[in-house]
Protein backbone atom coordinates (compact mmCIF):
# COMPACT_ATOMS: atom_id res chain seq x y z
CA UNK A 1 0.00 0.00 0.00
CA UNK A 2 3.02 2.54 0.76
CA UNK A 3 4.01 1.99 -2.85
CA UNK A 4 0.85 2.81 -4.00
CA UNK A 5 1.26 5.94 -1.84
CA UNK A 6 4.23 7.28 -3.70
CA UNK A 7 3.32 5.49 -7.24
CA UNK A 8 0.07 7.96 -7.07
CA UNK A 9 1.62 11.24 -5.71
CA UNK A 10 4.26 10.97 -8.22
CA UNK A 11 2.20 10.93 -11.17
CA UNK A 12 0.92 14.27 -11.95
CA UNK A 13 -1.49 12.86 -14.39
CA UNK A 14 -2.85 10.12 -12.94
CA UNK A 15 -3.48 12.30 -9.58
CA UNK A 16 -5.58 14.85 -11.60
CA UNK A 17 -7.76 12.03 -12.92
CA UNK A 18 -8.45 10.14 -9.61
CA UNK A 19 -8.93 13.05 -7.15
CA UNK A 20 -12.75 14.29 -8.97
CA UNK A 21 -13.11 10.17 -8.88
CA UNK A 22 -12.32 10.23 -5.06
CA UNK A 23 -14.48 13.68 -4.60
CA UNK A 24 -17.61 12.05 -6.57
CA UNK A 25 -17.57 9.09 -4.48
CA UNK A 26 -17.39 10.31 -1.62
CA UNK A 27 -20.70 12.54 -2.28
CA UNK A 28 -22.36 9.98 -4.16
CA UNK A 29 -21.53 8.28 -0.07
CA UNK A 30 -22.82 11.03 1.88
CA UNK A 31 -19.35 11.99 3.38
CA UNK A 32 -20.77 15.57 3.51
CA UNK A 33 -20.54 18.85 5.85
CA UNK A 34 -22.46 22.28 5.21
CA UNK A 35 -20.81 25.32 4.30
CA UNK A 36 -19.14 27.57 6.80
CA UNK A 37 -20.79 30.16 4.96
CA UNK A 38 -24.03 28.39 5.60
CA UNK A 39 -22.99 26.16 8.45
CA UNK A 40 -27.17 25.68 9.98
CA UNK A 41 -28.46 25.41 5.88
CA UNK A 42 -27.81 22.11 3.19
CA UNK A 43 -29.04 24.01 0.72
CA UNK A 44 -25.32 23.75 0.03
CA UNK A 45 -22.96 20.86 1.07
CA UNK A 46 -19.21 20.47 0.43
CA UNK A 47 -17.51 16.74 0.71
CA UNK A 48 -15.95 16.26 4.49
CA UNK A 49 -12.11 16.50 4.08
CA UNK A 50 -10.73 12.50 3.59
CA UNK A 51 -7.77 11.07 2.54
CA UNK A 52 -7.29 10.44 -1.29
CA UNK A 53 -6.12 6.95 -0.44
CA UNK A 54 -6.56 4.46 3.00
CA UNK A 55 -3.08 4.49 5.19
CA UNK A 56 -1.57 1.67 5.84
CA UNK A 57 -1.74 0.41 9.38
CA UNK A 58 0.12 -2.38 10.76
CA UNK A 59 -1.72 -5.80 11.81
CA UNK A 60 -0.50 -6.24 15.02
CA UNK A 61 -1.20 -2.53 15.56
CA UNK A 62 -4.46 -2.55 14.55
CA UNK A 63 -5.50 -5.56 16.80
CA UNK A 64 -3.94 -4.27 19.78
CA UNK A 65 -5.95 -1.00 19.68
CA UNK A 66 -8.97 -3.09 19.19
CA UNK A 67 -8.06 -5.24 22.30
CA UNK A 68 -7.36 -2.54 24.48
CA UNK A 69 -10.42 -0.17 24.07
CA UNK A 70 -12.63 -2.49 26.18
CA UNK A 71 -9.90 -2.44 29.09
CA UNK A 72 -10.38 1.82 28.16
CA UNK A 73 -14.05 1.69 28.40
CA UNK A 74 -13.83 -0.30 32.24
CA UNK A 75 -11.45 1.94 33.03
CA UNK A 76 -13.18 5.36 32.47
CA UNK A 77 -16.58 3.66 33.75
CA UNK A 78 -14.46 2.87 37.41
CA UNK A 79 -12.98 6.29 37.34
CA UNK A 80 -16.45 7.93 37.01
CA UNK A 81 -17.77 6.33 39.74
CA UNK A 82 -15.00 7.41 41.74
CA UNK A 83 -15.44 10.67 43.25
CA UNK A 84 -12.39 11.11 45.62
CA UNK A 85 -10.54 10.36 42.71
CA UNK A 86 -11.42 12.89 40.47
CA UNK A 87 -11.38 15.68 42.99
CA UNK A 88 -8.29 15.16 44.14
CA UNK A 89 -6.85 14.71 40.32
CA UNK A 90 -8.86 17.89 39.07
CA UNK A 91 -8.26 19.96 42.42
CA UNK A 92 -5.82 21.99 41.00
CA UNK A 93 -6.86 22.44 37.54
CA UNK A 94 -10.36 23.55 38.98
CA UNK A 95 -8.57 26.42 40.67
CA UNK A 96 -7.18 28.28 37.42
CA UNK A 97 -9.55 26.54 34.78
CA UNK A 98 -12.96 28.63 34.93
CA UNK A 99 -14.82 25.79 32.73
CA UNK A 100 -13.40 23.12 34.61
CA UNK A 101 -14.44 24.85 37.62
CA UNK A 102 -17.92 25.01 36.46
CA UNK A 103 -18.52 21.26 35.13
CA UNK A 104 -17.08 20.31 38.88
CA UNK A 105 -19.64 22.52 40.95
CA UNK A 106 -22.29 20.68 38.64
CA UNK A 107 -21.10 17.75 39.45
CA UNK A 108 -20.82 18.49 43.31
CA UNK A 109 -24.32 19.73 43.31
CA UNK A 110 -25.61 16.06 41.58
CA UNK A 111 -23.54 14.15 44.36
CA UNK A 112 -25.00 15.78 47.20
CA UNK A 113 -28.58 15.66 45.99
CA UNK A 114 -28.06 11.86 45.24
CA UNK A 115 -28.11 10.70 41.51
CA UNK A 116 -31.07 9.97 39.74
CA UNK A 117 -29.61 8.18 36.60
CA UNK A 118 -29.82 4.48 37.01
CA UNK A 119 -28.61 3.49 33.57
CA UNK A 120 -25.14 4.92 32.18
CA UNK A 121 -23.79 5.19 28.43
CA UNK A 122 -20.43 5.47 27.68
CA UNK A 123 -19.28 6.30 23.71
CA UNK A 124 -15.58 6.48 24.02
CA UNK A 125 -13.42 7.08 20.77
CA UNK A 126 -9.60 6.72 21.55
CA UNK A 127 -7.02 8.14 19.38
CA UNK A 128 -3.62 6.96 18.64
CA UNK A 129 -0.69 7.29 16.11
CA UNK A 130 2.34 5.19 15.80
CA UNK A 131 5.11 5.99 17.50
CA UNK A 132 8.36 5.33 15.43
CA UNK A 133 11.24 3.96 17.94
CA UNK A 134 14.62 4.18 17.76
CA UNK A 135 15.07 0.84 17.00
CA UNK A 136 13.28 0.72 13.71
CA UNK A 137 9.25 -0.25 15.00
CA UNK A 138 6.53 1.35 15.57
CA UNK A 139 4.32 1.21 18.82
CA UNK A 140 0.58 2.30 19.39
CA UNK A 141 0.45 5.53 21.72
CA UNK A 142 -2.67 6.96 22.39
CA UNK A 143 -3.06 11.19 21.94
CA UNK A 144 -6.53 11.03 24.34
CA UNK A 145 -9.52 9.19 25.01
CA UNK A 146 -12.69 11.64 24.07
CA UNK A 147 -15.56 11.28 26.33
CA UNK A 148 -18.04 13.38 25.20
CA UNK A 149 -19.34 14.20 21.69
CA UNK A 150 -16.97 11.54 19.50
CA UNK A 151 -18.06 12.78 15.98
CA UNK A 152 -17.25 11.08 12.80
CA UNK A 153 -19.12 8.07 13.56
CA UNK A 154 -21.15 8.16 10.95
CA UNK A 155 -19.04 9.78 7.41
CA UNK A 156 -16.47 7.61 8.46
CA UNK A 157 -19.44 4.54 8.04
CA UNK A 158 -19.24 5.62 4.95
CA UNK A 159 -15.09 6.16 3.80
CA UNK A 160 -14.65 2.55 3.58
CA UNK A 161 -16.64 2.82 0.54
CA UNK A 162 -14.88 5.58 -1.27
CA UNK A 163 -11.45 3.94 -0.73
CA UNK A 164 -12.44 0.50 -1.95
CA UNK A 165 -13.78 2.18 -5.03
CA UNK A 166 -10.21 4.52 -5.89
CA UNK A 167 -8.56 1.42 -5.25
CA UNK A 168 -10.55 -0.44 -7.86
CA UNK A 169 -10.17 2.62 -9.91
CA UNK A 170 -6.31 2.71 -9.85
CA UNK A 171 -6.19 -0.71 -11.07
CA UNK A 172 -5.39 -2.14 -7.72
CA UNK A 173 -8.81 -4.65 -6.94
CA UNK A 174 -6.42 -6.99 -5.08
CA UNK A 175 -6.01 -4.60 -2.56
CA UNK A 176 -9.32 -3.81 -1.87
CA UNK A 177 -10.17 -6.74 0.60
CA UNK A 178 -7.42 -4.94 2.85
CA UNK A 179 -9.93 -2.40 3.85
CA UNK A 180 -12.01 -3.65 6.26
CA UNK A 181 -15.70 -2.96 6.29
CA UNK A 182 -16.73 -0.28 9.41
CA UNK A 183 -19.95 0.97 10.76
CA UNK A 184 -19.37 2.94 13.82
CA UNK A 185 -22.89 4.41 13.15
CA UNK A 186 -24.92 1.33 13.74
CA UNK A 187 -22.35 0.11 16.90
CA UNK A 188 -22.88 3.87 18.24
CA UNK A 189 -27.02 3.78 17.31
CA UNK A 190 -27.65 0.16 19.49
CA UNK A 191 -25.76 1.45 22.44
CA UNK A 192 -28.31 4.69 22.27
CA UNK A 193 -30.92 2.35 22.01
CA UNK A 194 -30.17 -0.34 24.97
CA UNK A 195 -29.83 2.40 27.22
CA UNK A 196 -33.53 3.59 25.57
CA UNK A 197 -34.81 0.27 26.26
CA UNK A 198 -33.20 0.13 30.03
CA UNK A 199 -34.63 3.58 30.51
CA UNK A 200 -38.28 1.86 30.48
CA UNK A 201 -40.48 3.68 28.96
CA UNK A 202 -41.61 3.24 25.07
CA UNK A 203 -43.01 6.80 24.74
CA UNK A 204 -39.66 8.42 25.62
CA UNK A 205 -37.30 10.16 23.09
CA UNK A 206 -33.41 10.21 22.36
CA UNK A 207 -32.62 14.09 22.84
CA UNK A 208 -29.45 15.17 20.83
CA UNK A 209 -27.46 18.29 22.25
CA UNK A 210 -26.16 20.03 19.17
CA UNK A 211 -24.43 23.10 18.54
CA UNK A 212 -25.79 26.46 17.71
CA UNK A 213 -23.50 26.11 14.70
CA UNK A 214 -24.64 22.70 12.99
CA UNK A 215 -21.94 22.17 9.85
CA UNK A 216 -21.49 17.88 10.94
CA UNK A 217 -25.25 17.50 11.05
CA UNK A 218 -24.81 14.62 8.16
CA UNK A 219 -23.02 12.98 10.75
CA UNK A 220 -25.13 13.30 13.24
CA UNK A 221 -27.76 11.86 10.78
CA UNK A 222 -26.89 8.62 9.99
CA UNK A 223 -27.04 7.78 13.53
CA UNK A 224 -30.28 9.21 14.46
CA UNK A 225 -31.40 7.29 10.57
CA UNK A 226 -30.54 4.11 12.65
CA UNK A 227 -32.52 5.10 15.88
CA UNK A 228 -35.22 5.53 13.44
CA UNK A 229 -35.28 2.07 11.91
CA UNK A 230 -35.69 1.04 15.69
CA UNK A 231 -38.88 2.71 16.14
CA UNK A 232 -37.14 5.15 18.42
CA UNK A 233 -38.10 8.66 18.66
CA UNK A 234 -35.25 11.56 17.89
CA UNK A 235 -35.80 15.39 19.09
CA UNK A 236 -32.63 17.41 18.43
CA UNK A 237 -32.03 20.53 20.97
CA UNK A 238 -29.60 22.78 21.94
CA UNK A 239 -29.20 23.69 25.53
CA UNK A 240 -30.71 27.37 25.69
CA UNK A 241 -33.82 25.32 24.21
CA UNK A 242 -33.78 22.73 27.52
CA UNK A 243 -33.61 25.76 29.48
CA UNK A 244 -36.29 27.77 27.62
CA UNK A 245 -38.76 24.71 27.60
CA UNK A 246 -37.61 21.64 29.71
CA UNK A 247 -38.65 20.27 33.19
CA UNK A 248 -38.31 17.80 35.79
CA UNK A 249 -41.69 16.13 37.57
CA UNK A 250 -41.57 14.97 40.67
CA UNK A 251 -39.87 11.97 40.17
CA UNK A 252 -36.86 13.80 38.13
CA UNK A 253 -37.79 12.75 34.54
CA UNK A 254 -36.72 15.41 32.11
CA UNK A 255 -39.54 16.68 29.72
CA UNK A 256 -38.28 19.11 27.15
CA UNK A 257 -41.37 20.16 24.48
CA UNK A 258 -43.58 17.79 26.60
CA UNK A 259 -41.22 14.89 25.34
CA UNK A 260 -40.12 12.51 28.74
CA UNK A 261 -36.45 12.11 27.65
CA UNK A 262 -34.70 8.75 27.96
CA UNK A 263 -31.48 9.33 26.62
CA UNK A 264 -29.72 12.60 26.21
CA UNK A 265 -26.78 12.37 23.73
CA UNK A 266 -24.54 15.20 24.08
CA UNK A 267 -22.95 16.86 20.30
CA UNK A 268 -22.07 19.46 21.86
CA UNK A 269 -20.76 20.50 25.53
CA UNK A 270 -17.04 20.19 25.56
CA UNK A 271 -15.77 23.96 24.94
CA UNK A 272 -16.54 27.40 27.30
CA UNK A 273 -17.85 28.39 24.07
CA UNK A 274 -20.76 26.08 24.08
CA UNK A 275 -22.09 27.29 27.26
CA UNK A 276 -24.28 30.81 28.21
CA UNK A 277 -25.41 30.90 31.88
CA UNK A 278 -28.92 29.69 30.60
CA UNK A 279 -27.01 26.56 29.08
CA UNK A 280 -25.40 25.83 32.50
CA UNK A 281 -28.62 25.56 34.32
CA UNK A 282 -29.80 23.60 31.36
CA UNK A 283 -26.65 21.16 32.02
CA UNK A 284 -27.38 21.17 35.77
CA UNK A 285 -31.16 20.14 35.22
CA UNK A 286 -30.39 17.52 32.84
CA UNK A 287 -27.88 16.15 35.76
CA UNK A 288 -30.21 15.91 37.84
CA UNK A 289 -32.59 13.81 35.85
CA UNK A 290 -33.35 10.12 35.71
CA UNK A 291 -32.53 10.79 31.55
CA UNK A 292 -29.78 9.16 30.51
CA UNK A 293 -27.03 11.15 29.78
CA UNK A 294 -24.13 10.30 27.05
CA UNK A 295 -22.00 11.19 29.03
CA UNK A 296 -22.76 11.71 32.30
CA UNK A 297 -21.00 15.04 33.78
CA UNK A 298 -18.49 12.64 35.99
CA UNK A 299 -17.21 10.66 32.42
CA UNK A 300 -16.60 13.99 31.07
CA UNK A 301 -14.12 14.72 33.64
CA UNK A 302 -13.00 11.41 32.85
CA UNK A 303 -11.94 12.65 29.43
CA UNK A 304 -9.59 15.58 30.52
CA UNK A 305 -5.83 15.92 30.12
CA UNK A 306 -5.22 15.75 33.78
CA UNK A 307 -6.99 12.61 34.28
CA UNK A 308 -4.86 11.25 31.93
CA UNK A 309 -1.76 12.47 32.92
CA UNK A 310 -2.56 11.19 36.59
CA UNK A 311 -3.17 7.60 34.75
CA UNK A 312 0.36 7.10 33.95
CA UNK A 313 1.75 7.47 37.23
CA UNK A 314 2.61 3.94 38.73
CA UNK A 315 -0.34 2.09 40.26
CA UNK A 316 -2.87 4.27 39.61
CA UNK A 317 -3.96 1.39 37.27
CA UNK A 318 -3.68 -1.15 39.39
CA UNK A 319 -5.99 0.98 42.13
CA UNK A 320 -8.91 0.37 39.09
CA UNK A 321 -8.29 -2.50 37.50
CA UNK A 322 -6.71 -4.53 41.05
CA UNK A 323 -9.14 -7.80 39.30
CA UNK A 324 -7.72 -6.78 35.66
CA UNK A 325 -3.61 -7.01 35.15
CA UNK A 326 -3.01 -7.88 31.73
CA UNK A 327 -5.70 -4.98 31.25
CA UNK A 328 -3.39 -2.64 33.54
CA UNK A 329 -0.65 -3.49 30.90
CA UNK A 330 -1.82 -3.38 27.50
CA UNK A 331 -3.23 -0.09 28.39
CA UNK A 332 -0.06 1.26 30.17
CA UNK A 333 1.67 -0.30 26.78
CA UNK A 334 -0.21 2.89 24.45
CA UNK A 335 1.07 5.38 27.27
CA UNK A 336 3.49 7.77 25.95
CA UNK A 337 5.16 10.04 28.77
CA UNK A 338 3.01 12.33 30.03
CA UNK A 339 4.27 14.53 32.56
CA UNK A 340 2.44 17.00 35.84
CA UNK A 341 3.08 20.86 35.63
CA UNK A 342 1.52 21.36 39.30
CA UNK A 343 3.33 23.75 41.63
CA UNK A 344 5.89 21.96 43.41
CA UNK A 345 9.60 20.03 42.31
CA UNK A 346 7.65 18.04 39.73
CA UNK A 347 6.00 20.34 37.92
CA UNK A 348 9.58 22.00 38.22
CA UNK A 349 11.04 19.65 36.73
CA UNK A 350 8.75 19.44 33.90
CA UNK A 351 9.05 22.99 33.26
CA UNK A 352 12.59 22.66 33.06
CA UNK A 353 12.78 20.10 30.80
CA UNK A 354 10.11 21.41 28.38
CA UNK A 355 11.96 24.44 27.81
CA UNK A 356 15.15 22.79 27.29
CA UNK A 357 14.37 20.81 24.38
CA UNK A 358 10.39 21.92 23.24
CA UNK A 359 11.02 19.97 19.71
CA UNK A 360 10.51 16.19 21.87
CA UNK A 361 6.99 17.64 23.89
CA UNK A 362 3.79 19.00 23.25
CA UNK A 363 1.39 21.45 25.87
CA UNK A 364 -1.96 20.25 26.02
CA UNK A 365 -4.53 22.61 27.83
CA UNK A 366 -7.82 21.35 29.19
CA UNK A 367 -9.60 21.55 25.93
CA UNK A 368 -11.39 19.07 23.42
CA UNK A 369 -12.34 19.94 19.85
CA UNK A 370 -8.72 20.07 18.43
CA UNK A 371 -6.85 23.09 17.14
CA UNK A 372 -5.49 23.63 21.10
CA UNK A 373 -1.96 21.94 21.49
CA UNK A 374 1.15 24.18 21.58
CA UNK A 375 4.33 22.64 19.81
CA UNK A 376 8.34 23.82 19.20
CA UNK A 377 9.04 27.14 20.55
CA UNK A 378 5.72 28.15 21.39
CA UNK A 379 5.88 25.96 24.47
CA UNK A 380 9.13 27.64 25.50
CA UNK A 381 7.09 31.32 25.28
CA UNK A 382 3.78 30.19 27.15
CA UNK A 383 5.57 27.90 29.69
CA UNK A 384 7.95 31.60 30.14
CA UNK A 385 4.80 32.92 30.79
CA UNK A 386 3.18 30.95 33.15
CA UNK A 387 5.96 29.40 35.02
CA UNK A 388 5.68 30.58 38.10
CA UNK A 389 1.97 31.08 38.25
CA UNK A 390 -0.84 28.39 39.25
CA UNK A 391 -1.86 29.02 35.27
CA UNK A 392 0.64 26.18 34.39
CA UNK A 393 -1.71 23.62 36.13
CA UNK A 394 -4.18 24.02 33.59
CA UNK A 395 -2.14 22.29 31.21
CA UNK A 396 -0.35 19.20 30.73
CA UNK A 397 3.21 18.41 29.36
CA UNK A 398 2.97 15.04 26.69
CA UNK A 399 5.62 13.53 24.75
CA UNK A 400 5.91 14.43 21.06
CA UNK A 401 5.36 11.16 18.95
CA UNK A 402 6.84 10.68 15.82
CA UNK A 403 4.78 9.19 13.33
CA UNK A 404 6.06 6.84 10.17
CA UNK A 405 5.38 9.41 7.15
CA UNK A 406 2.96 7.96 4.49
CA UNK A 407 4.03 8.15 1.04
Amino acid sequence: MADLWTDVFSDAKLLEEIVPVAIDTALLQGIVMRTKESPNSSDVVNFAPFTLLPSPVPRTLFEQAKSVQEDFNLLVDRLSQNPSFLENTLSSTIKVDDFIEKLFKVYRHVLSEGLAQAVFLGINRSDYMFDCRADGTTALKQIEINTIAASFGGLSSQTPAVHQHVLKALGKPEDVSNVLSNNPSLGISRGIARAWELYGSQRAVVMFLVENVQRNIFDHRYIENELWNRNIKVIRRRLTDVYERGSLDEKRCLYVDGYEVAVAYFRTGYMPQDYSEQAWEARLMMERSRAVKCPDIATQLVGTKKVQQELSRPLVLEKFLPDQPKAVSRIRETFAGLYSLDIGEEGDHTVKIAMANPEQYVLKPQREGGGNNIYGDEIREVLERVKDSTERTSYILMDKIKPQPTG
